[in-house]
């Protein structure tokens, strides 16, 4: 099987993590990493006094991760961290929260849509989507709105405010740090294509750096999924 394809033995386009050997094993150290990373990167938090949602460095480590990981680990982790995290032994939302009481939290939404968000992060990184500043902004940019499609109604249904407040609350007070993380992730990708020796379009060797065909040379279609 090559590198090019996943755990679950279905062809995808390559992602940065495929560029390591292994296969299954290497997949379930990935997605238990990207879990842990991202809990690690909640507890980097700030918090503010006119919110109940911190500013933490989680969506920078769950967009990051995702683009790197392709979809289904992105996912599998996402769901990986959710999991672990409303137990009451494994405290890694932001500010060392946890526990089923997690459900009631007005930031809950957010991190319900980081596994939404970093399904659709990991499976556009899988069609080139990370390859250049460009397109990593468009990418990036995408998992922010899908974050905040699930966390703003929540902490409006959780606060009982309205539209205008919910945006003061849960929106504008993280779009300069947003902007500041997407910037950074559309050089970090692009430049971590570039250090494996990949050109910005696709593999090294292609023509006209277009993305490999991890089907063979058989020319089947590939799983768009």
């Amino acid at each position: 099987m090559s590198v090019s394809q996943s755990a679950l033995g279905r062809p995808r386009r390559l992602v940065l993590a495929d560029v390591l050997p292994g296969d299954r094993v290497r997949d379930a150290v990935l997605v238990l990493g990207f879990a842990a990373f991202t809990g690690l990167a909640a507890q980097v938090a700030v918090k503010l006094p006119f919110t109940p949602v911190p500013i933490t460095g989680q969506t920078f480590a769950v967009l990051l991760g995702a683009a790197a990981l392709g979809w289904r680990r992105a996912l599998a982790g996402m769901v990986l961290y959710l999991a672990l995290g409303l137990t009451p032994w494994v405290p890694w939302f932001a500010e060392g929260e946890g526990g089923a009481g997690m459900l009631q939290a007005p930031s809950f939404g957010y991190i319900v849509g980081f596994l939404v968000a970093a399904a659709l992060v990991g499976w556009m990184a899988e069609r080139g989507w990370d390859r250049t500043p460009p397109r990593t902004v468009v990418t990036m940019v995408a998992g922010n709105l899908v974050i905040y499609a699930f966390g703003l109604p929540f902490l409006m249904a959780t606060l009982d405010v309205g539209l205008a407040k919910g945006l003061e609350l849960g929106v504008t007070p993280f779009l300069a740090g947003d902007a500041l993380k997407i910037l950074l992730a559309a050089g970090l990708l692009p430049g971590a294509w570039a250090l494996v020796g990949r050109e910005p379009g696709g593999v090294r060797g292609t023509p006209g750096g277009a993305p490999a065909n991890p089907e063979g040379s058989g020319g089947a279609p590939v799983d768009r999924d």
